[in-house]
């Protein structure tokens, strides 16, 4: 918060996020809190797949996000697919990679995001 650079991946990148509920990761004890670092005021999906895999059984990230943001209807989630990152600096958000990120927000259709969108919205 006094300019010290900040870099999380996977989990590093959940406890940048107001709280880490948007894990993939299922908590195998109850923590004292889901609160983390609050570096910015939207929250992340890392590893963000829009599929299925073969042969899993469980819940898609899609359905876990809608069920948090049904929960949470004034946060956004970012879902990150692999080999893209965010550059925070200055207020600005970029996203970095060559696949887009795709955005939540309770009552919103999905949206597609690219290197080309101004994610800066997102800090406010």
């Amino acid at each position: 918060m006094a300019g010290t650079p900040y870099i999380g991946w996977s989990a590093g990148s959940n406890v940048a996020c107001p709280t880490i509920m948007t894990t993939n990761d299922m908590p195998v004890t109850i923590p004292d809190s889901f609160d983390a670092f609050n570096l910015i005021p939207f929250q992340i999906n890392p590893h963000y797949l829009d599929a299925n895999p073969s042969g899993h059984a469980g819940e898609t990230r899609e359905q876990r996000i809608n069920e948090f943001i049904e929960m949470n209807q004034d946060k956004y989630v970012l879902g990150l697919r692999e080999g893209t990152m965010l550059m925070v600096e200055n207020g600005k958000i970029s996203l970095i990679g060559n696949k887009n990120a795709r955005l939540f927000y309770h009552g919103a259709i999905p949206v597609e995001l690219s290197v080309k969108d101004d994610l800066s919205f997102l800090m406010k």
